[in-house]
């Protein structure tokens, strides 16, 4: 690899002069600059980025911060940031908060004093909490699946996907859905909450039961899974893939066919949803997209912050058939129907 010193030696100007002339500063005769401009290209020469920091101020660097990097979905979203980043000349610091609202001010401050801007995936903190982070973080920000008055966003037509999986569940003839939700702090959880409360109340579906809050997660679907049984439903709606795959592995194990007995939708069409048996109808969304775009509004000079909403789409695949009669449900608790919770709502 070509180091300062090379390229000093094939423009034939001593190291300083290299140096200076490679971070564009002042006292560089032309002619001297473009001769070290032609043999770093030659040369293949790139600065090294603690260097570069050191006599520019800019890292090149840009730091991303999810929530689980566990989770397909932000694993997708850190790959368009990745790939974009790239294109631009930058590199990317990823940092995971495990899903601890506390850790996040922690992670979040610490990783922007190292970068040059910062891409927020989904933060869990409420927005009072989130916008001093957001206004005074000393460097641009932008938020990927979250919206904040404060700072540019790149998100998703949460609210048309919603309506794309319940009029395909009505077309299908079911009338009592459940929605197994995600974290309480979670504002696309509450976006979906919204839309189906509205679609609800609109003269749709007979019934949209709201089976609770859920981690994210396989484990929450197995969860979710057993309380939509109780509840008669004939569809479950899911806040996201993973919950949708614990679905169906708990209705397998209980016995109860899908989508025979239950369909199922998930939301986002990660990888392993076409992958399953039956394969999962569910919900598209432009993870790596979002993930490049986010890097983009990072140097948005736009008086004020942009917001882009980025189109879904439903897949229909083999978790969803037309309903039939009820299967038999233990006596249980009914699961209230659904309803927004104006605190989680703002988030």
């Amino acid at each position: 690899m070509a180091t300062l010193r090379d390229v000093a030696r094939a423009a034939g100007v001593s190291l300083a002069t290299a140096s200076r002339a490679l971070s564009d500063a002042p006292h560089v005769s032309a002619a001297n600059r473009a001769q070290v401009a032609r043999a770093a290209e030659s040369l293949g020469y790139r600065p090294h980025p603690a260097a570069r920091a050191l006599t520019t101020g800019s890292t090149g660097t840009v730091g991303l911060v999810v929530p689980d990097l566990a989770n397909p979905f932000f694993a997708a979203v850190a790959k368009g940031v990745q790939a974009r980043a790239r294109e631009t000349g930058r590199e990317v610091l990823v940092a995971d908060t495990d899903e601890d609202v506390g850790v996040e001010p922690d992670v979040i401050e610490r990783l922007g004093d190292r970068v040059d801007g910062l891409v927020l995936c989904s933060p869990r903190l409420p927005g009072d909490r989130l916008a001093p982070l957001l206004t005074g973080a000393g460097r641009p920000v932008a938020l990927v699946n979250r919206e904040a008055p404060d700072a540019p966003s790149v998100s998703f037509d949460i609210a048309d996907g919603v309506r794309q999986a319940l009029d395909h569940l009505r077309a299908l003839g079911h009338d009592v859905v459940a929605y197994a939700g995600g974290p309480r702090t979670s504002w696309s959880d509450a976006e979906r909450r919204a839309a189906l409360s509205a679609l609800s109340a609109g003269g749709g579906a007979d019934t949209v039961l709201d089976l609770g809050s859920f981690r994210p997660t396989h484990g929450g679907g197995v969860q979710a899974a057993d309380l939509a049984l109780a509840a008669g439903a004939t569809a479950v709606l899911c806040f996201n893939d993973l919950v949708a795959l614990g679905v169906l592995a708990r209705l397998h194990a209980r016995g109860v066919a899908t989508p025979g007995d239950v369909s199922v939708v998930g939301f986002d069409d990660v990888a392993a949803a076409s992958l399953v048996t039956p394969a999962l109808t569910t919900v598209a969304v432009p993870l790596a997209r979002a993930g490049r775009v986010a890097v983009d509004l990072l140097t948005d000079d736009s008086p004020a912050p942009e917001h882009r909403r980025l189109p879904v789409e439903l897949v229909v695949r083999a978790s969803t058939a037309p309903a039939t009669q009820t299967h038999d449900a233990a006596p249980a608790p009914t699961p209230r129907p659904l309803t927004t919770d104006p605190e989680v709502a703002i988030r």
